[in-house]
């Protein structure tokens, strides 16, 4: 049964579908892309160098139709106050996130809302935040994100503090500080089905 989704989503090309890392596309519908390099379904087993990755977006940048950005961390600050405002009205319960210079990692409890119109619905409202602060670098017509991204569906403990760890760590590996997130709860253990025994105070 499932417990909560990891969702994983990039900002406008960051990863495309013949990124030298391997992508989940299994064909590429772009002609000028096609020559930055070959197409790899599924996550390669041996990791290109950073070194790699860099030169492949370099060059990506002369091509894609709008300019490859990443958020600043006043933007990181926008997204996630959007997302805050999400959750909130949703009634969401987020264990953890991670809100990157160039993708997002997200861990929401399971929900009456799909995996997808989770996605969705952080990515509109964060997406409109975006376009309406005053120092926008984007116009209108610019993707702040770059498709419907991935979803890990997680069904025991062990997949949700693993994800909760792996999600954390993010910014460290970046050599950034965690994130802090007042919408994000500790997680506690919590699996559907589990019974919450209420004591009642008893009558004297």
């Amino acid at each position: 049964m499932i417990a909560g989704y990891h969702l994983i989503w990039t900002a406008y090309g960051w990863w495309l579908p013949n990124d030298p890392r391997g992508s989940m596309s299994k064909e590429l519908r772009r002609a000028d892309i096609a020559d930055l390099g070959e197409l790899h379904y599924g996550r390669k087993r041996i990791q290109p160098a950073g070194e790699v990755v860099r030169e492949f977006y370099d060059a990506a940048r002369g091509i894609l139709k709008n300019t490859l950005l990443r958020f600043t961390p006043e933007e990181i600050e926008i997204i996630g106050n959007a997302f805050a405002e999400v959750i909130k009205s949703r009634s969401y319960t987020c264990y953890a996130c991670a809100i990157m210079p160039d993708h997002v990692h997200a861990l929401i409890r399971k929900h009456r809302d799909k995996a997808r119109e989770m996605i969705a619905a952080l990515q509109d409202a964060s997406r409109d935040a975006i376009l309406a602060n005053p120092q926008a670098r984007r116009e209108p017509d610019h993707p702040v994100w770059g498709g419907p991204g991935w979803k890990v569906y997680l069904e025991t403990v062990d997949d949700m503090w693993r994800t909760v760890g792996y999600t954390r760590g993010n910014p460290r590996e970046a050599g950034q500080p965690e994130q802090q997130w007042e919408f994000v709860k500790p997680y506690d253990g919590w699996l559907p089905g589990q019974v919450r025994i209420v004591r009642r105070k008893r009558r004297t």
